[in-house]
């Protein structure tokens, strides 16, 4: 199970954090990603980390500004976003898997919403 939050309403510029708490399987052995839906959109991929967390990639979207991290010992994902734009104004999930694609096999987390106000 996979449960994100720390989503808000904030202006641009501004930052958030949001965390990924997971449950119910080898956290510390799986890669995490985090991906993102605006309204009438795909789901988009965001940031991935390695199980170890010392290999991370990001959108081109992203680069410069999200920084993807773990905590093993909490079986915690985060994503730091910083200098938020509107264009980042989506839902978004955790999931397990470095893969830069949605599927269905993966588990998701059920989304926290984040709005930045220009």
């Amino acid at each position: 199970q996979l449960q994100a939050s720390g989503g808000g309403l904030v202006q641009a510029g501004s930052s958030l954090r949001l965390s990924c708490a997971a449950s119910g399987f080898a956290f510390s052995s799986v890669a995490m990603a985090w991906f993102r839906q605006a309204p009438e959109k795909g789901r988009e991929f965001v940031a991935s980390i390695s199980w170890t967390g010392g290999s991370t990639y990001y959108a081109d979207s992203v680069k410069g500004r999200f920084t993807i991290s773990r905590d093993n010992a909490n079986d915690t994902v985060y994503l730091q976003m910083n200098n938020l734009k509107p264009e980042d104004t989506a839902v978004y999930y955790c999931a397990t898997g470095a893969q830069t694609y949605y599927s269905s096999s993966r588990q998701w987390g059920q989304g926290t919403q984040v709005t930045v106000s220009s």
